[in-house]
C-alpha cells in the first residue's frame, strides 16, 4: 500500500485549532493553523504552511487522512438537509414518541429533541414483515407510486426508508427505493437495512433518519475538500476516520456520514492507545483537551471500549462509536460568576476568534489560557505562535473585575479557582468512562494531550489516584497522528433475535462467512493485501427477559458447540464485571451477530534522537520562573522538550514547553523521557 511507503498526512479539525501531522521518511512533522468557518480552506492553509517548512512538494503525497467535524457541528446546530422519512402504516410519529427515559428522571419540565424529520414530512405505506423476517402483508406497490408524486414536489433534499423488522428481511426497503428512483425521484437516499440492521425501531429509524439528513452536508463538504486538494495538487484518495476508529474512503463517508460523529475525538484515542503501547501499558484513560472541549475514553487491554448507546447532541446514536464522553472545558472556556455568586467555568467558549484575552484578538472575558498566564504555568512571551505580545496587565485588570472582585479573592486566587472548577469537571468525566462502568482508575494511566491536556493531567490524576501520566511528544497534535496509525475499519451487523439455545453452529457460521465475504471485497477494493487482513467476530447477548446487551468476543477458528460454550461463558462472565452479578441457570438471548473488517497500516517509528549538545536533563533548562501551586509560588525551572535527552528523569516542580503545548509536573512529583519522548509522570512515586 502506498500509504506504507510514501509521505502521509493527517488533518484534524478542532474548535480552535487546525492540526496536521507528516510522516515522511520516518520524521514527523507537525503545525497548528486556526481553524476557520469554511473548514476545507483552513486545511489547505495548513497543508500548504505544513510542506512549505518540509520543503515536500504537496503531489508526493501518497495518504490523506482526514478527522472532520462537519457532521457533529451539524447535529449541534440542528443544519442538516430537509429530509423525508418513509415507514410502515402505523409508525409515523416514532421519531417523536421516542423514549419514555428523561435525562435527569426528576426534571418534570424535560422537552425531547426535535425530531429529525418534521411530522408533514413523514409518510407511511401499507406493509408488514414479521420478527423473524416473513412478509405478513406484502407492500402496496400503488401506494408508494402516488408517494412518489408527493415526493417529487415536497422540495426535499434526502429521503429515510425505515421499515418494521427491517434488519431481518430488506426486500420492502429496497422496493421503496426502485420506485421512487423509477418516478424520478432525485434525492439522496438511506435504508435502515444498509445505515443500521438492528433491532429497536426508535434508535434505527433515528440513526437512519440522521444519516439521510447528513449526506447532503457531508457529500457538499467532501467534495468542496476533495477540489481544493486536487487544485493544491494532491493526487491521492481522501480517507476519513470513523467513530469508531477506523478509516474508510471519502466515497464510503459520503454515503455513511453518521459514522464520522466522532471522528475527531475517535483519532485521539487511537493515538493515545498506540502511545500507551510504546510505553507497554494497556489499561489508560485518555484525556484529550483541547481549545472548546476535553474528551476522555478508556483504554482496556490494548483495545478502546466501544459503546453503541452514545449520546450526539439530543441524539441517541446507536452506531457503533468510541466511548467518548465530552465536558466542555477547554483552554479557550470562560469563567464567570453566577448569580449564586458561584464560579463556574464552561461550557461557553471564547473558541479562536477573538479567543482568550491573551490571544490579543479583542477577548474581553476570562479564560482557563488566561488562568494558567496568570498562574505562571504559561510564558507569555512564547506561547502563542505568531509571537503576539501578551498584555498581562490587561488580563490581570479583567481578572480582578469579573472574578476576584466580586468574589472578595485575590486575582491569583480567582485564576487557580478556574483552574480547579474546570478540574473538577474533568474529575467527574473521568469517573463517568471507569468508575461507573466498573473500572477502577488506580489501575489504569493516564493519557493527556491536546493543547491544553498536558497542563491539567498531573492535578486531574492526583485527584482521582491514577498513578501514572503519560505526555506524548506530539501531545498537542495527537489526534492527527492517530489519523496515520489507525488501521482501515469497516463493521457488519445484523440483529437476529433468537433463543440461545436454539442457534445453531451452522447459522452463526454461516452469517459470519458472508461478513467476512463482504469485508475482505471491500478491504481487496483498497488495495489492502491478504496478509493484512483480519476479521473479528463477536456476537451480542442478553439474559432472556432483559432490554439491553452485551457484546462478547467470538473465539477465533470453526464455530461447534464447544465454541458456543466458551461464548456463553465469556457473557456471563462479562455480565458479572459489568452488573457486579451473574445467573448460569438462566437462558439467553441472541441479539445481533457482528464482524469487524479490520485492514491493518504500518506503524511508523517514533523514537527520537538524543539532541547532539545536550547529554544531561539540565542541559535543556531554558529558564527558572515563579509558577503558583497549591496557593505558594515556587521557583519553578523551564524546560524545553526538544532538548530533553531520552532515558533521563527530572523532578518537579517543572514546566515543560513545546511548540504545540506545554506539561506541568507538581512538586515532588518524577518524570521520566522514554526513548519515544513521551514523558511518563509518576504522580505518587
Amino acid at each position: 500500500m502506498t500509504r506504507d511507503t510514501e509521505p502521509r498526512v493527517g488533518i484534524d479539525i478542532g474548535g480552535t485549532f487546525t492540526d496536521l501531522v507528516v510522516i515522511n521518511n520516518g520524521t514527523v512533522t507537525v503545525t497548528k493553523t486556526p481553524s476557520t468557518n469554511a473548514q476545507e480552506r483552513g486545511v489547505l492553509g495548513g497543508l500548504n504552511q505544513l510542506t512549505e517548512s518540509i520543503s515536500l512538494s504537496i503531489s508526493d503525497i501518497g495518504f490523506v487522512a482526514h478527522g472532520t467535524t462537519v457532521a457533529t457541528n451539524a447535529v449541534l446546530e440542528e443544519a442538516w438537509a430537509d429530509t423525508a422519512l418513509i415507514t410502515t402504516d402505523g409508525f409515523r410519529d416514532a421519531l417523536a414518541i421516542g423514549r419514555q427515559a428523561r435525562p435527569d428522571i426528576y426534571d418534570f419540565q424535560t422537552e425531547k429533541p426535535t425530531p429529525i424529520v418534521p411530522r408533514q414530512r413523514r409518510f407511511t405505506v401499507p406493509e408488514r414483515v414479521t420478527a423473524q423476517g416473513t412478509i405478513d402483508t406484502p407492500l402496496d406497490e400503488d401506494a408508494v407510486e402516488t408517494l412518489a408524486a408527493k415526493l417529487k414536489n415536497a422540495d426535499i433534499d434526502s429521503v429515510a426508508i425505515s421499515l418494521l423488522f427491517a434488519y431481518e428481511n430488506q426486500v420492502h426497503e429496497t422496493r421503496i427505493k426502485e420506485i421512487l428512483t423509477e418516478h424520478n425521484v432525485d434525492v439522496s437516499y438511506s435504508l435502515s437495512s444498509d445505515v443500521l440492521p438492528e433491532i429497536r425501531e426508535y434508535e434505527r429509524t433515528l440513526t437512519t433518519a440522521l444519516n439521510a439528513a447528513l449526506k447532503p452536508v457531508m457529500d457538499r463538504y467532501i467534495g468542496n475538500l476533495e477540489t481544493e486538494l486536487t487544485r493544491a495538487g494532491v493526487t491521492t484518495d481522501l480517507n476519513i476516520m470513523q467513530s469508531n476508529g477506523g478509516i474508510i474512503t471519502a466515497t464510503v463517508a459520503r454515503d455513511a456520514p453518521v459514522n464520522t460523529l466522532l471522528s475527531g475525538p475517535a483519532a485521539g484515542v487511537q493515538g493515545a492507545t498506540y502511545i500507551a503501547e510504546l510505553c507497554d501499558i494497556s489499561d489508560v484513560i485518555t484525556m484529550d483537551m483541547g481549545g472548546t472541549s476535553c474528551d476522555v475514553s478508556l483504554v482496556h487491554n490494548g483495545t478502546p471500549t466501544i459503546s453503541r448507546d452514545v449520546t450526539v447532541g439530543e441524539y441517541p446514536v446507536h452506531t457503533q462509536m468510541i466511548d467518548i464522553h465530552t465536558v466542555g472545558a477547554g483552554g479557550g472556556s470562560i469563567a464567570w460568576v453566577d448569580e449564586g455568586n458561584a464560579l463556574r467555568v464552561g461550557p461557553q467558549s471564547a473558541g479562536s476568534d477573538p479567543g482568550p484575552i491573551s490571544y490579543g484578538k479583542g477577548g474581553n472575558r476570562p479564560t482557563i489560557t488566561d488562568a494558567h498566564l496568570l498562574l505562571g504555568r504559561l510564558d507569555p512571551s512564547s506561547f502563542l505562535s505568531d509571537n503576539v505580545a501578551v498584555d498581562i496587565a490587561q488580563i490581570r485588570e479583567i481578572f480582578e473585575t469579573k472574578l476576584a472582585a466580586p468574589l472578595g479573592i485575590s486575582i491569583e486566587t480567582a485564576a487557580q479557582g478556574v483552574i480547579d472548577v474546570a478540574n473538577a469537571s474533568m474529575q467527574r468525566a473521568l469517573r463517568v468512562v471507569s468508575v461507573e462502568r466498573g473500572y477502577d482508575p488506580r489501575e489504569f494511566g493516564l493519557v493527556a494531550f491536546g493543547g491544553a491536556g498536558p497542563l491539567h493531567a498531573t492535578a486531574i490524576a492526583t485527584a482521582v489516584d491514577i498513578p501514572r501520566v503519560i505526555i506524548p511528544q506530539t501531545a498537542g497534535v495527537l489526534s492527527a497522528l492517530g489519523l496515520l496509525i489507525s488501521d482501515t475499519i469497516y463493521d457488519f451487523s445484523n440483529s437476529h433475535v433468537r433463543p440461545w439455545d436454539v442457534v445453531s453452529s451452522t447459522t452463526l457460521s454461516t452469517m459470519f462467512t458472508e461478513f467476512i465475504s463482504d469485508g475482505r471485497a471491500q478491504l481487496d477494493a483498497e488495495g489492502i493485501s491478504p496478509d493484512q487482513m483480519c476479521f473479528e467476530r463477536s456476537v451480542d447477548l442478553r439474559y432472556a427477559g432483559q432490554s439491553f446487551e452485551l457484546s462478547i468476543s467470538v473465539p477465533p477458528g470453526e464455530i461447534d458447540t464447544e465454541t458456543l460454550s466458551v461464548i456463553e461463558s465469556r457473557f456471563h462472565s462479562a455480565h458479572e464485571r459489568r452488573y457486579g452479578h451473574a445467573d448460569k441457570t438462566k437462558p439467553l438471548e441472541l441479539v445481533t451477530v457482528r464482524t469487524r473488517a479490520r485492514g491493518s497500516t504500518t506503524e511508523p517509528d517514533l523514537t527520537v534522537t538524543t539532541p547532539e549538545t545536550n547529554t544531561a536533563v539540565s542541559d535543556a533548562i531554558i529558564e527558572t520562573r515563579s509558577v503558583w501551586f497549591d496557593g505558594q509560588q515556587r521557583e519553578t525551572p523551564v524546560y524545553d522538550r526538544s532538548q530533553l535527552p531520552p532515558e533521563n528523569t527530572l523532578t518537579g516542580p517543572a514546566i515543560i514547553d513545546d511548540a504545540q503545548s506545554t506539561t506541568v509536573i507538581r512538586p515532588e512529583q518524577t518524570a521520566e523521557i522514554d526513548t519515544y519522548g513521551s514523558v511518563i509522570i509518576e504522580i505518587n512515586p
